[in-house]
């Protein structure tokens, strides 16, 4: 098998995609955290 083929069977597995997902998902979960201590939390204690 070359590589061209070994990587396109790769990718086209759900895993790939579902790591995809998480990745977003993780990285949007952490804006809204860091936005959520530093609006909400932080000035009635600065």
């Amino acid at each position: 098998m070359s590589f061209r083929t070994e990587l396109k069977e790769f990718l086209m597995r759900g895993n790939v995609v579902d790591m995809a997902v998480g990745i977003v998902i993780g990285a949007a979960f952490g804006k809204i955290v860091t936005s959520f201590v530093n609006d909400i939390l932080m000035p009635p204690i600065a």
